[in-house]
């Protein structure tokens, strides 16, 4: 089985990442055939560029090693060192229906949130389809916000494959229910446009200052707490198992203890979480050219996939003559 996903450079990771997207893909090297890149030109639908962007292509990329991404098991590179990704995303664009692309939840989202309506926006979704489709992976893990992108691939592919033949793979999405959707610090789906993130790398102080403000409800100090709808709890389980969930469900349930309390816990608990993590994103900091040799060697195993696909579309679209 063949698993891809992809992530944009768009700098520091937050928990609602990694939960979402990295930790499925981190867990499906092991039984599954991975295929994880950098999603450096979809970034630039967000006004990235020149320096900045090259720089948060090369954070991520020491990111995704750090959190557990490994290349002698996935195939791990970076968008725009595959190219056949741009020729295909104009083929397909030829199989796009406008009324699709109107009704992408992710443009109308953005442009509501005052980010410039363009092109590169707009046709967000057919580049996601070029980067699925190229690969022909059978699973796409992703969060509840990119179900629709999927389903745009496989629209685009079924009516690519009804003009050429089975030659666009169908891919599948898949979403964790669990942790589809991570709560932010003010309940909301966590997403950096919302400003509600609790990163993953970065200084404690830091970190437990924005986990102190954590949106709570005002319950007296000695009164029970209700933990089901709490934002803190609710970002707490995703790293405690099941004998610990119980356990801190009996705090809230007995009272004595204030939200404060269970913030303090939840920083304790994401900073030793990720302690190994932290570790080793000091050692690739350290030691970027074994980075960039890791994309490099990526890429050129991307290239094995790609190449024979397109050489495929070429023949049949008539591209090739």
């Amino acid at each position: 089985m063949r698993v891809f996903t992809g992530i944009q450079p768009s700098g520091d990771l937050h928990i609602g990442n990694y939960f979402g997207s990295i930790k499925q893909m981190v867990e499906a090297q092991q039984n599954a055939e991975t295929f994880a890149f950098i999603a450096n030109y979809h970034a630039m639908s967000s006004g990235n560029g020149g320096e900045k962007l090259a720089g948060l292509t090369m954070q991520a990329a020491t990111d995704f090693l750090s959190l557990g991404i490994d290349p002698n098991k996935s195939t791990f590179w970076v968008q725009s060192d595959v190219k056949e990704v741009l020729e295909l995303y104009w083929v397909l664009s030829a199989f796009t229906p406008m009324g699709l692309l109107e009704r992408a939840h992710s443009y109308k989202d953005k442009t509501a949130k005052g980010i410039s309506a363009n092109h590169s926006l707009f046709s967000y979704p057919v580049l996601m389809a070029a980067d699925i489709l190229l690969f022909s992976p059978e699973i796409v893990p992703v969060g509840k916000d990119q179900i629709q992108h999927v389903e745009i691939a496989r629209d685009i592919a079924i009516k690519f494959n009804n003009e050429y033949g089975d030659i666009l793979k169908l891919p599948e999405f898949k979403i964790e229910e669990s942790v589809a959707t991570v709560p932010g610090t003010d309940g909301q789906k966590m997403s950096k446009s919302y400003k509600n993130t609790i990163n993953i790398f970065g200084e404690e102080k830091a970190q437990l200052k924005v986990i102190k403000k954590i949106v709570t409800e005002n319950v007296p100090l000695e009164e029970p707490k209700e933990y089901e709808n709490c934002n803190v709890y609710n970002m707490a389980k995703l790293f405690l198992n099941n004998q610990e969930c119980i356990a801190l469900q009996n705090r809230y349930k007995s009272g004595g203890e204030g939200h404060g309390h269970f913030k303090l816990h939840l920083a304790d608990v994401i900073w030793e979480y990720f302690r190994p993590y932290r570790e080793k994103r000091e050692y690739y900091m350290k030691n970027q050219d074994e980075v960039r040799e890791i994309l490099h060697l990526g890429a050129q195993k991307a290239k094995e996939v790609a190449s024979p696909m397109m050489e495929t579309i070429r023949s049949v679209t008539g591209i090739s003559y």
